[in-house]
């Protein structure tokens, strides 16, 4: 069903009435309680397990900034279902004049994240061609356990750098989950772009072809099953990572590890975007399958907006990909 809209583009009833007039929802408060929950839970992490010892203490801390995140995420994905998408502010300064203001706040916030990752990444690169590589002998933490077994008291730096590569490349099975979801993550930034085209796509007739007719068989289920398809996988990326960690692991390449550590947190860093991009969707499926996207309006820019997220997640993989996993 598309939603039951009164003449003056009010929210379908079963979210109540919201009036518009004021602005589009990027006048929301609710990305800043986000945030301020991001940084609660953050904080209890880093209390909870700090130099390596766990302090249960600081638990209703990190459930106390869950609570703040999930609630804040509720009350924003609510204004954005009552949102027609009949008042799309433009910005008027240069460089983005012209430009719809949300989409604005993406590119900048797209910047920020290609800061998180450059930093991760040439950390990596530093190390990488650096330090002289430990051959057979993973080293230990931030020192050398080689030479000196107490070094982590006595301070003693370390020598070698065993990146994660080489375990990596020497078995098929370390590389091919990291090469599925390279494959994965492309496809899914095309079918992202599917359901966006065809959101926009006010003529939109489906395919004469037997299954795809099935597959997608009006305007609205296309767009949801597109969503669905992107969804999927993005859980087959997270499944496999959590796969190839585990067998990682066992074999000895831990986080305890100084190439470790770097390539846990930046693989980490990068699956913790994907899983953020799921839940995105999962709202996203929502509003498809029950307000949808009518062609009398333009709220399909969610779904660009969020490609562009996307898109950078994939892009981002790309980078990381040859890097960490062949070199």
């Amino acid at each position: 069903m598309s939603g039951d809209y009164d003449h003056d583009h009010h929210a379908p009833k079963p979210w109540g009435p919201h009036d518009w007039g004021h602005g589009a929802p990027h006048n929301s408060f609710s990305p800043l309680f986000m945030s301020m929950g991001i940084a609660i839970f953050l904080f209890g992490m880093a209390q909870a397990w700090s130099y390596g010892t766990y302090n249960p203490g600081n638990i209703p801390m990190i459930l106390v900034g869950l609570l703040v995140v999930g609630f804040s995420l509720f009350i924003w994905w609510r204004q954005d279902i009552s949102f027609d998408g009949h008042y799309e502010p433009l910005a008027t300064g240069v460089p983005f004049r012209g430009i719809q203001i949300r989409k604005v706040g993406v590119w900048v916030f797209l910047m920020s994240e290609m800061m998180v990752f450059t930093s991760l990444f040439s950390t990596y690169m530093r190390y990488r061609l650096g330090i002289e590589n430990c051959g057979t002998v993973f080293d230990r933490g931030m020192f050398d356990p080689v030479t000196n077994p107490t070094g982590w008291q006595e301070g003693v730096t370390v020598t070698c750098f065993e990146p994660a590569s080489h375990l990596i490349a020497s078995s098929w099975w370390h590389i091919a989950p990291g090469a599925i979801n390279t494959f994965a993550l492309i496809i899914s930034s095309y079918t992202i772009v599917l359901a966006l085209k065809t959101a926009k796509d006010s003529d939109w007739k489906p395919s004469e072809n037997k299954l795809l007719k099935s597959l997608f068989p009006t305007r609205q289920l296309a767009v949801r099953n597109y969503l669905i398809i992107t969804l999927m996988l993005g859980s087959l990326f997270i499944v496999l990572k959590l796969i190839e960690w585990s067998h990682l692991v066992a074999e000895g390449f831990d986080i305890g590890t100084q190439a470790g550590s770097i390539f846990y947190i930046a693989t980490g860093a990068h699956g913790l975007h994907v899983f953020v991009g799921l839940l995105v969707m999962l709202f996203l499926i929502f509003k498809a399958d029950t307000v949808g996207y009518s062609e009398d309006n333009d709220n399909a820019m969610g779904i660009e907006y969020f490609g562009l997220y996307w898109h950078f997640v994939d892009l981002a993989w790309v980078a990381i990909f040859p890097a960490f996993y062949l070199y």
